[in-house]
């Protein structure tokens, strides 16, 4: 029997999918996602919602500077707040280049890029230390990218594409299978270059959102702390469902 002195519970609508708060607009991409990767559900400790975005290769992204493409993002965001997303991010750090512009137009949180950490990770560091960056691309990592994270100039850089399996995988597109150890040596080598031109390097944010898997190993090999999307992603989804103590 139902107690009539007890309060009706009341379950609220307005939804198509419950329990996954967080969105990500994926890339249109086929490489291999192991876990630890951005686009590997299992690498999230909660469900998240996924949305790709046709056409939005790594390449038409990365290389070209996602030219005519906001619009699509746009719809990919709205298709995820009105499925249920109470935040946005995307799989793919050069795409700060729109955080203003999506934020405004889901007006829902959003969080484009690792990218985003690099100020916070700054304040942390000791005087005279500087935070790095490791990008799958250097040379495509414009001043733009860096002004829509709020990211100083002068940052240091490093990238992937002189390696012989990262870039020339996610980027090119030249086959499907990656070699995992060639490709975590071009994120190592990279890391390691980037600390023997700038010494006053003090912590590590990796721009690529398929670079988490690797973050470990250099973690290891440089001895200085790196952080990635799922830093970012981790507290991200804090605040949207914290922990009930």
């Amino acid at each position: 029997m139902i107690d009539p002195t007890q309060a009706p519970r009341l379950a609220r609508g307005g939804k198509s999918i419950y329990g996954a708060p967080l969105g990500i607009l994926m890339l249109e991409a086929r490489f291999p996602r192991i876990p630890g990767d951005m686009g590997n559900a299992l690498t999230w400790p909660f469900p998240v919602l996924y949305r790709v975005v046709r056409g939005a290769t790594p390449e038409r992204v990365v290389l070209e500077g996602a030219r005519g493409l906001l619009p699509d993002f746009i719809a990919a965001a709205r298709d995820l707040v009105d499925l249920g997303a109470e935040a946005i991010t995307t799989n793919c750090g050069f795409l700060s280049l729109f955080q203003a512009e999506l934020a405004a137009a889901v007006r829902v949180p959003v969080a484009t890029s690792a990218l985003l950490q690099v100020p916070w990770v700054q304040a942390m560091l000791p005087p005279g230390q500087r935070v790095g960056v490791v990008t799958v691309s250097r040379g495509s990592l414009t001043p733009a990218h860096l002004d829509a994270a709020g990211v100083p100039r002068d940052v240091p850089v490093e990238g992937t594409e002189d390696g012989r399996e990262f870039f020339r995988v996610l980027i090119k597109a030249e086959k499907h299978d990656m070699d995992v150890a060639l490709a975590e040596q071009d994120i190592l080598d990279a890391g390691r270059a980037l600390v023997a031109r700038h010494p006053e390097v003090g912590a590590v944010v990796l721009e690529c959102t398929n670079m988490p898997p690797h973050a470990a190993a250099l973690q290891d090999a440089l001895g200085l702390p790196v952080y990635d999307i799922t830093t970012m992603v981790a507290w991200f989804h804090g605040g949207l469902r914290p922990r009930r103590w």
